[in-house]
């Protein structure tokens, strides 16, 4: 436990070197690690972070999750990402993953707190996400969230500086070909794909391991925070064929890196419940 009081403890703050990019401020600091080892908390790492008094603030079910893995150019995801990007084998990735956040709730309070957030309790997510490091630890970067709740758009912003949009979303993902969509105004992503019966842990030392096993996020829509989360390891199965049927929601984020894209793998997993998120700070 006193290894990981140690590195859990906030950073000594170091003279900032900011510049803008595309997703928010870039400080150089976090750009320079070179090759130095990786801290990747685990599951149990994770729950043991979050054992502090007042650090989980919510507590919530994601359920009927599809993820969609495409590689990308490391180089020119790296221009609008404003931490170094955590690759694979030298391979870079964002993933789409849609699901439903559902009884979202204080985890202080019991029913009455729990009542107070019921408009945005339960509602679905399709997010976009990369892979970083920051200061030695891995996690996942929100680049992009569309949620299908108007109120839930304009707090997740606010308070976990999280890129949230409004759009319509569709899915279905608990039959054999789970299929899913999200509109805008002017765009769209629509998706499917079928999935095998059997459900396993990701192996330790392989590629599912490493996009799926990650219990720290980063987010800047309002200034660059870091916040921790809590699950039992995700029990997948890897789809069958998955498709990208639209991706006008993603050519018209207008980056370079979109145009470098390819789907390579897919999964689906019923969910995790009682995910505990922690408390937002300053990375």
């Amino acid at each position: 436990m006193t290894i990981l009081k140690d590195f859990y403890e906030r950073p000594r703050r170091e003279k900032k070197r900011a510049r803008r990019t595309q997703q928010g401020w870039v400080n150089d600091l976090t750009l320079l690690e070179g090759e130095a080892p990786v801290y990747r908390p685990d599951s149990r790492a994770a729950r043991e972070a979050l054992e502090r008094p007042g650090e989980v603030l919510f507590i919530g079910d994601w359920i009927d999750m599809v993820f969609l893995h495409l590689e990308v150019d490391p180089e020119a995801l790296q221009e609008v990402v404003p931490l170094k990007l955590d690759c694979w084998k030298g391979r870079a990735f964002v993933s789409l993953v849609a699901f439903t956040m559902r009884g979202m709730r204080p985890a202080l309070g019991g029913n009455w707190t729990k009542w107070l957030v019921k408009p945005i309790g339960t509602h679905q997510f399709v997010n976009l996400r990369t892979y970083v490091v920051n200061r030695g630890e891995a996690g996942i970067y929100f680049m992009k969230e569309w949620v299908n709740n108007r109120l839930a758009a304009t707090l997740g912003p606010l308070t976990y500086s999280l890129p949230y949009h409004y759009s319509k979303i569709v899915h279905d993902h608990e039959g054999l070909c789970p299929t899913g969509s999200v509109k805008t105004e002017d765009a769209e992503l629509r998706y499917g794909g079928g999935h095998l019966m059997e459900y396993t842990t990701a192996e330790p030392g392989t590629e599912e391991e490493f996009l799926f096993e990650r219990y720290t996020a980063f987010a800047s829509a309002r200034g660059l925070r870091r916040f921790r989360v809590w699950h039992r390891p995700w029990k997948i199965s890897e789809l069958i064929d998955p498709v990208l049927e639209e991706t006008s929601l993603l050519d018209r984020l207008g980056q370079g890196w979109t145009k470098t894209l390819r789907l390579v793998s897919g999964h689906h997993t019923h969910g995790v419940k009682g995910v505990q998120m922690g408390r937002p700070e300053r990375a």
